[in-house]
Parts: structure tokens; sequence; C-alpha cells
């Protein structure tokens, strides 16, 4: 690398790089302490841009000045001064390095192989973010409706969305399931949603399902005032995707459902982007948990599941919640709607979908934390109610009432009027203890 000149190394401060022109990967790296935590940083860089483990002919200064990656930060946590402790097994680092954008253009696949591709066989290397510069993301139409779409297309102004994901998971009479949908959309469910482990199988086929849900759901709607999305699977192998995508619209799906990590980004951004005009589209979270969940490699849970269905046009994206059956921290949960939320350019906002074993007893707290611009996710949460899920879904709703009124909700279950949260908070107490009213 000495005889390489200075704008050709895959090195630079972060200060005299131009961010328009290069996406920024934040990794930990563990490391043993006899390796050279910027050389490697370096070689990695090297890797995943011009080269390889050597110096090829063709990769002239000219090459590297144009494509090769950039080491732009190694910050060792803790920073050793002077001295290194004597039992040290390992040294870890925080390390960023800037991949220039035009390598791998304004997709997602390439992107990933580039940013955590061959590097993430080096062992203890997790990438924690990438920075996306407004220059790459003008290359994507993010959410079509998002937050603000959703309340339109609803007419819900100011309270949390109830989403309900029918149960059982997988069934065989189309029928019993439309049934179902009916009762829970009558009791107050905003959106209907597939289980994400029932697409079209020959026993329950889009075109058996979704008349059925449709008509199923017009009756509900006709009967609460309000108007009820379904959110149909249309999971499915390639091309056959992108056909159930057409053919559900053809049925009368007001709204589509990808495993979007089980069929890829790229695959679920054509469905967002080209396929699905006029309804919203729901990513389930599915898979995420072999992506990011170890706390030493992969890739982060806020960009598996935030950040990256949202540039690929996730309208509501369903993400695991620390309050009920899913193992997942608070404060990843939190860093995971943050990145659904927050500005990102002119990329719309998707709407978090916290689900994961939430009963109406965690309203409270699931409000308390995201606040009203959400999507609550529940599934045997309704099924389940003792009184069915016409009652299921009442007692969400006057649990999203009590909360909205800034009333405890075991207080408002013990109010004239209010059996069906009363019958859920004796089923499933408050969230936080289990304990009855």
């Amino acid at each position: 690398m000495d005889k390489l000149p200075l704008d050709a190394l895959p090195d630079a401060l972060p200060d005299a790089i131009d961010e328009e022109k290069y996406v920024i990967g934040t990794y930990y790296v563990g490391l043993p302490p006899f390796l050279d935590a910027r050389e490697m940083a370096w070689a990695a860089a090297v890797e995943q841009s011009t080269g390889t483990w050597t110096l090829v002919p063709g990769e002239t200064p000219e090459v590297r000045r144009r494509h090769v990656a950039k080491v732009i930060g190694v910050y060792e946590v803790p920073q050793h001064e002077y001295s290194l402790p004597k039992d040290l097994e390992r040294r870890e680092y925080i390390m960023q390095v800037a991949f220039p954008w035009e390598n791998f253009g304004q997709q997602i696949p390439m992107l990933l192989s580039t940013v955590i591709g061959n590097i993430s066989l080096y062992g203890r290397i997790k990438c924690l973010d990438m920075k996306f510069p407004k220059s790459w993301l003008k290359g994507f139409k993010g959410p079509k409706f998002g937050i603000s779409g959703l309340r339109k297309l609803l007419k819900i102004k100011k309270r949390p969305l109830l989403n309900n994901m029918v149960k059982p998971c997988v069934y065989t009479s189309c029928q019993m399931g439309a049934d179902l949908a009916y009762e829970a959309a009558a009791g107050g469910a905003d959106i209907i949603k597939d289980d994400e482990l029932l697409a079209n199988p020959e026993f329950n086929t889009l075109e058996d399902r979704i008349p059925r849900f449709m008509d199923a759901l017009d009756r509900a709607d006709s009967e609460k005032g309000e108007k009820t999305i379904y959110t149909v699977n249309i999971t499915d192998k390639l091309p056959r995707m992108f056909e159930n995508a057409e053919r559900a619209i053809e049925l009368g799906a007001n709204g589509l459902m990808v495993n979007f990590l089980a069929v890829g980004y790229s695959a679920f951004r054509h469905v967002c982007e080209n396929l699905s005009p006029k309804v919203p589209v729901l990513a389930h979270m599915d898979v995420t948990g072999a992506m990011s969940y170890s706390p030493i490699v992969g890739i982060a849970s806020n960009l598996v599941t935030g950040k990256l269905p949202r540039i690929c046009g996730s309208d509501i994206t369903v993400f695991p919640a620390p309050y009920g059956k899913a193992p997942i921290l608070k404060e990843r949960f939190l860093n995971i709607a943050h990145d659904m939320i927050m500005p990102l350019h002119n990329i719309e906002q998707t709407a978090p979908m916290p689900s994961g074993g939430i009963s109406p007893g965690h309203v409270e707290e699931v409000m308390n934390d995201l606040g009203p611009d959400i999507v609550i996710g529940t599934g045997a949460g309704i099924h389940a109610h003792p009184k069915g899920p016409r009652a299921g879904a009442i007692a969400f709703r006057q649990a999203i009432e009590a909360k909205m009124q800034d009333i405890p909700v075991s207080r408002y279950a013990k109010e004239e009027g209010h059996e069906e949260l009363k019958i859920a908070m004796e089923s499933w107490g408050t969230g936080k203890t289990g304990a009855d009213l």
C-alpha cells in the first residue's frame, strides 16, 4: 500500500470524503489483540470493493481512486492508550467504512453484497448501521401510504390502528377464516392480516379465500361504519409471487402482505413499487432473528426490519414487541421503531406494527413507548377472548379509547359498559405483572 498515492488508499479522514457519493457502514468488530485493527479494516475495505488479498495488476491507482472503499474510523472500546492488560483476550472496535455507491447502484442486493458480503465470514463482525446519502435514496420510492396515508384511507385521525391476524395460523376452511375475520372486524379491527404461515396453499387458495374475506369485511364495514383493510399474504416463489399480487388485486384485495426477508428485499420492493399501485403493503418480520439476533455477527435489527423494508416501500412493518411472547430487548424494539419513523430524506414513514403475544393489557405500555401513530398487532389476543373474536376486538378498542382519554386501562375495565375489556384483563392481566384487576 505504501507504493500507492494517498488518495488511492482504502483510507480517508471522515472529514474529507464527499458523503453524497458513499454509503457508510458502521460495524462492531472483535479481534485478537495481536492483530492490527486498521490493517484488518483496510483489507476488508479492499475485499469489498476493488481487490483481494494481494494487489493485482489491474488494480491501478485510477481504479482505486474511483472505486475503493475507504476506512474512515477505527475506534477501540475501551480505548487503550499506553498499555494493554496482560490477560486481554480480545480487543473490540467500532469501525466505519465508506463505500462508493456507484459500485453497486440504487438497489439492495448488491448493497448487502458490498457492505456485509464476504466479510460476514470473518468472525466477530456485525453491521450496526448504514448511512444512506440523499443521492442514493432518490432511487427509491419508499412507502406509498405510510402512517398518514393509512389514516386518510381508513379515516382515523388520532388513535392507533388495530390489526388482527386470523388464528389459527393455518386452517383448511376458507369460510371459517372469513367468519373469524368478520367477527374481528365487526368488533373494531381496522386491518385483518393473513398469518405469515398461510399464503396460497392448494387447500386454501387466494382464489377461494379473498372473495370470502372481502364479502365478510364488507358486511362488517356496513355494521360498524368503518373501513377494514385485508392484507392478503402473497408470499411465494418467483415469479409466482408477482402473479399472486396481480391476481389478489383482481379478486378485490385492498391490501397485500409479504414475508419480505423470505423472498428478499428486491422482490419485496418490486411488489411495493410496481404491483400495488392503490393498496398498502404490509411487511412481515419472519427470518429477522436469523439475520440479526446474534450480538456479535450479522446485521442489526434496526436495519433488517426497520430501515431497509421502509426504503423498499413497506407501509406497515411487523416487528417483535417486548411485552408478550417475543424475546427482544426494549431498547432494540425502540431502535427499530425509531428507524421506521424518523425523517429520511424523500422516504416516507413506515407504520410500526409491534406484535407477538399482545393483549389489551399491553395497550397502555405500547402507546407509552411508541405513541399513537402505530398499528397494534394482535392474534390470539382477539381470537382467544372468552367471549369470542368480536368481544376480543371490542376489548382492544376499549383499551385504546381508555389510553386516548388518559384513563388507566385497568380502571376503565371496571367501568360499566366495558365488560369485554374487563374479561380480557381478568384473563391476561395488565401485561406488566399478569395480575388480575
